[in-house]
């Protein structure tokens, strides 16, 4: 098994109380996460090693650039939109009727769907349902059942949708139909041991290995496409959340955890907790898509 943690470096040094969501913009090399409870979107210029941040004044899963250099992010209410001088406006409204549950992390695929899935914060069992969000903004809700929605992502050639199920402990995985944007033959792809974390957030690389972000497990796992572990990387704190590839070569693995000062999880506060971290496993990467609504 492969250990890259000695490959493993600060990218951001503060810290986060949810960082969060994480992809990154080819189009203005910004590298975008969000602090979840804190209601604030990160965008940080790798080049420049600079940060700009939005403040939404609300809890949020996740941000994704649209076009006009607006931002939709996932809410309590739904999918909303948002200016970068922070002017928002909702879009969709999705399970107003369930007020203790708010969407979750989101990704888009290359037609610009955008992916999302909800979780009650009381954490009721089965609460959570996974919905796609078409490009004319009609929303669909694809399977319901789930404890805590959470990562999505695709492998290359978009014919395999994983999505992560945190109290389950499962990465569910699912066919898809890219042109469609359907979905067929749920199956598990794996499940991890809560003594190991739980999974978070997700991605894929090039050659269609996942990789997950492991909560209260302080590390991430590479996964082969069938399920096999074939690599890990530790890192100095426990409660990790999710991970893409980003950079100009797409090789740089970008690695989001949480401080959770403002939780009282029974764990001990850590001196990185919040931090960005960064490592180049070697693997390529796959593009973050923009939502086309």
């Amino acid at each position: 098994m492969n250990d890259y943690s000695g490959k493993v470096e600060v990218a951001i040094a503060m810290n986060h109380d949810l960082a969060e969501g994480p992809l990154w913009d080819e189009d203005s090399n910004e590298f975008i996460f969000v602090d979840g409870y804190m209601g604030k979107i990160n965008l940080f210029n790798y080049e420049i090693n600079k940060m700009e941040s939005i403040y939404v004044d609300e809890p949020i899963g996740a941000a994704i650039p649209a076009s006009d250099r607006r931002l939709v992010f996932t809410s309590a209410e739904g999918l909303k939109e948002v200016d970068r001088y922070g002017k928002k406006s909702l879009l969709v409204e999705i399970e107003l009727d369930r007020p203790n549950n708010r969407l979750n992390d989101a990704k888009c695929d290359s037609m610009g769907r955008l992916w999302t899935g909800s979780f009650s914060e009381k954490f009721e069992q089965g609460a959570g349902s996974l919905y796609r969000i078409d490009q004319n903004k009609n929303v669909s809700q694809i399977e319901s059942g789930f404890r805590v929605s959470n990562g999505i992502a695709w492998n290359k050639e978009e014919t395999k949708l994983y999505f992560v199920d945190t109290l389950s402990s499962v990465i569910n995985l699912f066919d898809y139909d890219i042109i469609s944007g359907d979905v067929s033959n749920k199956r598990k792809f794996i499940e991890i041991d809560r003594s190991h974390g739980l999974p978070d957030g997700l991605t894929v690389d090039e050659s269609g290995d996942v990789w997950v972000a492991l909560f209260h497990g302080g590390q991430v796992r590479q996964y082969s496409s069938d399920g096999q572990l074939v690599g890990v990387i530790r890192l100095p704190v426990s409660r990790v959340t999710s991970c893409i590839f980003g950079g100009k070569d797409h090789r740089d693995l970008f690695i989001t955890t949480a401080d959770f000062k403002s939780h009282k999880d029974g764990k001990p506060h850590e001196e990185k907790a919040g931090y960005v971290f960064r490592c180049r496993p070697g693997p390529r990467g796959l593009p973050s898509y923009k939502f086309a609504g």
